[in-house]
């Protein structure tokens, strides 16, 4: 199987699995006293300092969770309930992942207003739609640095330039940028281990000095009193061990993808591209091609790992509010497919996966 759907998860790195396997054996809980918590909670912490290098942070709180779903739910319920009573605006971009337009949407039911700002065809907000929309009546601005589908790269310094201004609180789902791109300067940050080789099942918020939050869950101390339960060690160990090899061998990444990216381009020359060129992550190949039915087409190569757009909605039975947002017409976004390449991808197994893909395409273009 030749995998192709980065953007959904990352191969796990060999040392992660090294590193999961040694702590494995610490089986103290992290939160007791004796000598064996002891030890657990000394990889916990090791695992935290290691996350906060990534991050390019040494000052501020990282919290870990479940994942990055549930740092965002965190930060944007948190900071709702921690509003002034005259903000009740809440803005964000109609591009933003399930997570944060989901759990933005749910808040009218407290008293808040959504503002889901636009973008353009290339996935980028106007600068002048989001200074328009944000003001003092605004509680919370959330926006992602790298958009998960179409790969396209938030001009996310000038929006938190504005939402500074105003005082407005800032969250950035960094998901997709973590370990590739500068950390953006937000109030508060989510991030994942499995986007960067590292375990599923555990992800972590960072919130700058002065981002206090009310917890959503009760029960426990742990985590600075805003995420009760147990931490796992080894997940966490993980996390931190992916986080540094991010470090350790981003510019040996960032050259990889720019050399998978720059054959792509020409093995998939006669498709167009989903979003922006210029500002958007390469490792994210989002295309499409005219009267293609993509979903038959990814059942038809079936030993190629590759996706329709987010792998968070392809359950849902939803098409993708990503496509219908930049402007793409139902049969356009039936013809999207979505493409994310990496660390162990290899340029001869994207050579091989293009030939399959482009003679899948050929032969339902024949047939119609």
């Amino acid at each position: 199987m030749i995998y192709l759907d980065y953007q959904a998860t990352t191969p796990l790195a060999p040392e992660v699995t090294t590193a999961m396997t040694a702590v494995m054996d610490h089986y103290g809980n992290p939160n007791s006293a004796h000598r064996i918590g002891r030890i657990a909670a000394a990889d916990v912490a090791l695992a935290r300092d290691r996350v906060m290098a990534a991050l390019g942070r040494d000052e501020g709180r990282l919290i870990f969770t479940s994942g990055a779903t549930e740092a965002l739910n965190m930060a944007i319920i948190g900071a709702a309930r921690a509003a002034p009573a005259g903000r009740r605006r809440i803005v964000t971009l109609a591009t933003e992942h399930p997570a944060v337009l989901d759990t933005v949407l749910s808040l009218r039911h407290a008293g808040f207003e959504p503002v889901i700002l636009p973008v353009e065809r290339d996935g980028l907000v106007d600068p002048d739609i989001a200074e328009a929309a944000v003001d003092d009546r605004v509680a919370l601005l959330a926006v992602m640095q790298v958009n998960n589908e179409i790969g396209v790269i938030q001009s996310i310094d000038h929006l938190l330039g504005i939402a500074n201004t105003w005082g407005v609180r800032t969250l950035c789902d960094a998901v997709q940028g973590f370990g590739r791109l500068p950390t953006p300067d937000a109030d508060m940050i989510a991030v994942t281990a499995h986007k960067i080789h590292g375990p599923k099942g555990v992800g972590a918020l960072w919130l700058r000095d002065g981002s206090d939050l009310p917890p959503l869950m009760h029960g426990g101390g742990q985590e600075a009193g805003l995420r009760p339960g147990t931490l796992s060690p080894m997940l966490c160990a993980g996390f931190g061990v992916a986080a540094q090899l991010a470090v350790e061998r981003r510019a040996g990444d960032l050259a990889h993808v720019e050399a998978l990216w720059t054959r792509a381009r020409d093995l998939f020359a006669d498709w167009s591209v989903n979003g922006s060129i210029p500002q958007r992550y390469h490792g994210n190949l989002s295309i499409r091609r005219a009267g293609l039915d993509a979903a038959r087409l990814i059942s038809q190569v079936r030993t190629v790992a590759l996706s329709l757009g987010s792998a968070c909605a392809s359950g849902s039975g939803r098409p993708s509010h990503v496509l219908k947002a930049i402007g793409l017409k139902d049969d356009e976004a039936r013809g999207a497919l979505r493409m994310g390449f990496g660390r162990y991808t290899r340029i001869e197994q994207l050579e091989e996966a293009a030939a399959l893909i482009n003679e899948a395409a050929a032969m339902q273009r024949a047939a119609a």
